[in-house]
């Protein structure tokens, strides 16, 4: 009898487990396609030509087209978009995005090493203080930065939009929780007592142990400053066809009603997400090493 009971038992459990993780599957694609479904479309819709576009939609409507290199040669030559540069646009946005990117992972890692590693009084009111910065909108001093630009004689300049990120908060908030749950602090004093500098153990030791925080944030702020159209905008208000960047290139591009063209509108996006794409795929092998190598026990 008890051997059928625990037979019975065992079978109850494993149904159970199956079915949990049915559903986890289950939840799991539906998110897939939630991410995956619209770059399909976009990137389909980049490879057909407008009336194709605008047609009634079919499965075919899912397939790729053959009007790529068509719809970028209309973005080169059509004089609707004389102010569409690819390679122009994103050298720009790569110089700011790029730079952007270095300066916010590189000063916000310093300074949440900073909060972990050193016991001062401050140090509860300062992080209180980066999170109450955090939580201040950007368009709530945006006539404040304007004012300040125009004062400093800086506007149409990559400067107020490169030495601003030094300061992140939501980065400093993320890479100080990484610190607190995956960080030894007995390494630090180790390197004290053999004689490294604070800066030296901080390039040397930290980073390297941190390189997945990095490599997740560096993604992080990478986009957001690639498609960082609005403070590009407030910045650049000329409107200069050498400085603008590839956000700006695209909005100037959809925004055109007289006798747009889908498929080239569909082909600027495309054009601009690439960089986007080739940053993830070299930084997602740092995030899955990380993964990897924190499941492991020794």
């Amino acid at each position: 009898m008890s051997k059928v009971t625990y037979a019975s038992d065992k079978g109850g459990y494993q149904t159970r487990v199956l079915m949990k993780s049915t559903l986890i599957y289950i939840v799991l694609i539906l998110l897939t396609l939630i991410c995956l479904v619209p770059i399909w479309i976009l990137l389909v819709n980049a490879t057909r030509e407008h009336n194709e576009i605008i047609s009634k939609f079919s499965i075919s409507s899912l397939i790729p087209g053959s009007h790529l290199f068509e719809n970028i040669k209309t973005l080169r030559t059509n004089s609707l978009y004389k102010f569409f540069s690819p390679l122009l646009g994103l050298k720009n946005s790569l110089i700011v995005a790029g730079c952007c990117c270095a300066l916010t992972v590189f000063f916000s890692g310093m300074t949440a090493y900073g909060l972990v590693v050193y016991d001062f009084k401050l140090k509860g009111p300062a992080f209180v203080f980066i999170l109450a910065v955090m939580m201040v909108p950007t368009q709530v001093t945006a006539v404040g930065f304007m004012r300040m630009l125009i004062q400093m004689k800086l506007l149409d300049s990559y400067i107020p939009l490169i030495i601003p990120s030094i300061a992140a908060p939501a980065i400093v908030f993320f890479m100080r929780q990484y610190m607190m749950s995956s960080f030894p602090l007995d390494i630090i004093e180790a390197a004290r007592i053999d004689g490294s500098n604070e800066f030296r153990t901080f390039l040397t030791i930290s980073i390297p142990m941190m390189k997945p925080a990095f490599a997740v944030q560096a993604i992080f702020a990478f986009i957001q400053k690639w498609n960082d159209y609005y403070n590009q905008s407030i910045v650049l208000v000329s409107g200069k066809r050498e400085q603008l960047t590839m956000p700006m290139m695209v909005q100037k591009v959809i925004s055109i009603d007289r006798n747009p063209d889908f498929g080239a509108n569909y082909a600027a996006i495309f054009l601009s997400i690439i960089p986007v794409v080739v940053v993830y795929v070299v930084l997602s092998k740092f995030i899955i090493g990380g993964v990897a190598a924190g499941g492991v026990k020794e």
